[in-house]
């Protein structure tokens, strides 16, 4: 391989091991997922959205090729920079540019059936709503891109399904607001104010008041699934998904369930009421963790 090739290991997140980059692409393992997320960003490039990589093809080895975008990416131990407000506003808004662009995208049966939830005893059935677009749902920090403290492209697609507007703030208030006790969250957003913070993203993403009022019943219910799905992921799965729940997933995402409902009702008003400053002082105990997936709830 010449020197210009020389590949340089990138950080998989928890689940997708074997990213590299080379040059000014990366190079990424397929997956059952696959097909959709070409078809996804493929779609994004169509409508002129620079927030997310470029798909390229394929390599010799197989690997999918994406454009490497600069910046600036929370590793880990996550930065201080993680609580700054300006830039938690920047990606609500980068979020909603995303979601918007996504309409029109019909993916096909095939691609739908290869990331559908299974089907497993005992798990609550999903929020009773329809799907309005393909979403990201796994906003971490670990897969935002941000350029002078201001979020501009979004990676790792890997976990892209049919969702609502929703579904998707969810999973964006989940790590960033965050949706968590706070011995679960990371230290950077320990003692946050997470009512102030799920009312600054659902504001930047402007989302409707009906969609502010089942925010937390979702959050509540797509919790509940998460338990079930990263239980099946790791036993069927194996890899990143074993590990995570070996490190205590299950029992993160159980406390994250007993956080929503004991503070679900702040969260609501904070959401919904016109004087937010009056709803949403400090509360203490909630916020993230490093680790809860959505496990494609």
């Amino acid at each position: 391989m010449a020197r210009s090739e020389a590949e340089t290991p990138l950080p998989g997140g928890d689940v997708t091991d074997g990213i590299v980059r080379v040059g000014d692409t990366v190079r990424r393992p397929l997956g059952p997922h696959s097909p959709l997320v070409h078809g996804v960003l493929q779609h994004l490039e169509r409508q002129g959205f620079d927030g997310a990589p470029r798909y390229l093809g394929l390599d010799e080895q197989g690997r999918e090729i994406l454009t490497y975008i600069e910046g600036e990416v929370a590793g880990r131990p996550h930065p201080a920079w993680l609580a700054d407000e300006q830039r938690l506003v920047s990606l609500g808004k980068l979020v909603r540019h995303l979601d918007d662009a996504m309409a029109g995208f019909a993916p096909s049966s095939a691609m739908l059936e290869a990331v559908a939830a299974p089907e497993i005893p005992g798990m609550p059935p999903a929020p009773d709503a329809e799907p309005e677009f393909v979403g990201h749902l796994d906003i971490t920090p670990e897969n935002v891109v941000f350029r002078e403290g201001k979020a501009v492209a979004l990676i790792d697609f890997d976990l892209a399904k049919p969702a609502t507007r929703v579904d998707e703030v969810f999973n964006l208030c989940m790590w960033w607001a965050p949706f968590a006790p706070d011995g679960d969250r990371t230290r950077p957003l320990r003692g946050v104010d997470s009512a102030a913070r799920t009312r600054l993203i659902a504001d930047a993403y402007g989302l409707s008041p009906a969609d502010r009022v089942r925010l937390v019943p979702t959050a509540i219910r797509r919790t509940e699934r998460s338990w079930y799905l990263m239980k099946y992921r790791a036993e069927h799965d194996g890899g990143g998904w074993l590990r995570m729940w070996q490190d205590g997933a299950g029992e993160r995402i159980r406390r994250r369930l007993t956080w929503l409902e004991s503070e679900g009702g702040r969260l609501t008003e904070a959401l919904t009421t016109a004087d937010p400053g009056a709803a949403a002082g400090p509360l203490r105990g909630a916020t993230s963790c490093d680790v809860g997936q959505s496990a494609g709830s």
